[in-house]
């Protein structure tokens, strides 16, 4: 078996009905945005009916770990590989999901989440770039996100993207060395 890095394949946002607020797909195993729907519809039916909301669940689907959380009436999914370690993707839904909350102000629900839309992109961003974990600390994903939406006309400069990588490193390090 080869050690590859850790990745997410999607991170979901979803509303009580199932609907959209905000996804990221990071993998091509969903190549249409009707696969996409059809796989978030499926998501949100098997996960419905459990009580996700003290802690983070666990659940299988196509070939996929899927790790869930309910807040009010947004539903937060990070899927993974069925090879992926689910400490890690559960780590990233809670830094996803404490950083939402930090970013709202602590009114995670749906209009408000929909109120802060671009906010919650970025978050995405800041966490995950092309399925490669880069944060998982919901207080540095916040503050980075913060920072971008203060000044969002100023270029980011080397040093921040080196940073940036530099802590990418550092986690992926840790992570790894734990695990």
């Amino acid at each position: 078996m080869s050690e590859s890095c850790p990745s997410v394949k999607n991170i979901l946002l979803l509303d009580s009905e199932g609907g959209r607020i905000a996804v990221k797909y990071y993998s091509d195993d969903w190549p249409t945005n009707n696969a996409k729907e059809a796989f978030e519809k499926s998501i949100f039916t098997k996960t419905q009916k459990t009580n996700a909301r003290t802690e983070a669940e666990i659940a299988m689907l196509e070939n996929n770990v899927i790790v869930y959380k309910f807040a009010q009436d947004l539903h937060f999914f990070v899927t993974g590989g069925d090879d992926e370690n689910e400490l890690i993707l559960s780590t990233v839904l809670q830094g996803f999901f404490d950083a939402v909350g930090l970013l709202l102000r602590g009114t995670v629900d749906k209009k408000e989440a929909l109120e802060n839309l671009d906010l919650i992109m970025l978050c995405l961003d800041e966490i995950i770039d092309g399925g490669i974990i880069l944060e998982t600390d919901a207080n540095v994903i916040a503050g980075k996100v913060a920072s971008h939406s203060v000044d969002s006309g100023a270029p980011l400069s080397e040093q921040t993207i080196s940073q940036a990588l530099a802590t990418a490193r550092e986690h992926l390090t840790r992570s790894l060395l734990s695990g």
